[in-house]
C-alpha cells in the first residue's frame, strides 16, 4: 500500500437509481467493500432524493456520501433548490460542483460554479471542483485556456477552509460524449496524466495547497489500473460504471490491486 498518497474512489450515481435501488447498491458496498486499505477513500453520490436513506445505510462505516450539486444561498424561495448546509446537516461530507453535465446541459456558468464552491465550504461539505473542455474546444486548441479560465474563476482569491483537502475532477468531456470506443473519444492514461500536472500547477499557484485530481472520463474496470499507475492521477470519479454493484466492486477491486 502507498503510504505517502491517497487514494480517491468517488461514484457519481447520477439520475440513475432511484430510493428503493439506491438503498440496495448502498447496503451491498456497505456489506462487500466497506474494509479498504487505510489512505483510500470511497464516496458515492446518490440522487437528492436517495441521500438521507444511503448516508443512514453508511453512517457506521468509512464510506463516505456526497450531494451531486448545491444550491448557494442557504434558505429561502428558491423552489426545487438544496443548499449545502441542508446537504450536510443529511449527512453529506462531498458535494460536486460544476460537474460538466450540469456546465453544459443546465448552462451553468463558471460564476455560478464559484458561489456553490464558496456555499460548499461555508456549510463544512468538501467541494470536488468538475473541471473539464469539450470537442470543440479541443479541436479549437483552446483546451489549455479552457481549463485555465476554469480554475481561475474557481480558485481566484478564494479562502479554502482548513482541514479540507482540495479535490478536482478533470473531466474530458469529449472523453465522455464520444464514448471510448468511436474514433477520437479516449482519453489516455498519459494524456490525462499531462493535463493533471497542468492542473495541479495551476491550483497550486492560485492557493498554495497541493490538490487531489481525479479522473472522470468513462472509467472501466479494466482501465482504471492503467490511470491510477499514471502520476498525478490521484483517484477517479466514476459515473454510470458506479451505478451497478458488479461494476463498481470490479473497479474497487483493480483500483486496491494496482495500489498495494
Amino acid at each position: 500500500m502507498n503510504e505517502t498518497k491517497k487514494l480517491y474512489l468517488f461514484a457519481n450515481w447520477k439520475m440513475y437509481l432511484g430510493l428503493e435501488a439506491s438503498y440496495v447498491l448502498a447496503k451491498n458496498i456497505k456489506e462487500e467493500l466497506a474494509n479498504l486499505n487505510n489512505g483510500i477513500t470511497m464516496a458515492v453520490f446518490p440522487s437528492t432524493l436517495a441521500l438521507a436513506s444511503v448516508a443512514a445505510e453508511l453512517k457506521s462505516t468509512t464510506i463516505k456520501v456526497g450531494a451531486q450539486n448545491v444550491y448557494w444561498v442557504p434558505e429561502g424561495g428558491y423552489t426545487g433548490e438544496v443548499s449545502a448546509e441542508m446537504f450536510a446537516a443529511t449527512g453529506a461530507e462531498y458535494a460536486l460542483i460544476g460537474h460538466s453535465e450540469r456546465r453544459h446541459q443546465c448552462h451553468e456558468t463558471n460564476h455560478e460554479v464559484r458561489q456553490k464552491i464558496e456555499a460548499a465550504l461555508t456549510a463544512g461539505l468538501t467541494p470536488v471542483i468538475c473541471i473539464g473542455e469539450t470537442a470543440s474546444e479541443r479541436e479549437a486548441g483552446s483546451t489549455a485556456e479552457v481549463i485555465e479560465t476554469q480554475l481561475r474563476s474557481a480558485l481566484g482569491a478564494l479562502a479554502w477552509r482548513d482541514g479540507l483537502p482540495l479535490l478536482i475532477a478533470y473531466e474530458p468531456v469529449w472523453a465522455i460524449s464520444r464514448g471510448v470506443n468511436k474514433p477520437g473519444g479516449h482519453c489516455s492514461a498519459v494524456e490525462a496524466g499531462k493535463m493533471h500536472a497542468v492542473v495541479e500547477k495551476i491550483a497550486r499557484e492560485l492557493t498554495g495547497i497541493a490538490p487531489a485530481v481525479l479522473y472522470g472520463g468513462s472509467v472501466r474496470p479494466e482501465t482504471i489500473a492503467e490511470y491510477l499507475a499514471t502520476p498525478h492521477i490521484a483517484g477517479v470519479l466514476v459515473g454510470a460504471a458506479a451505478t451497478k454493484f458488479s461494476s463498481w466492486s470490479e473497479i474497487t477491486a483493480a483500483a486496491v490491486e494496482a495500489w498495494r
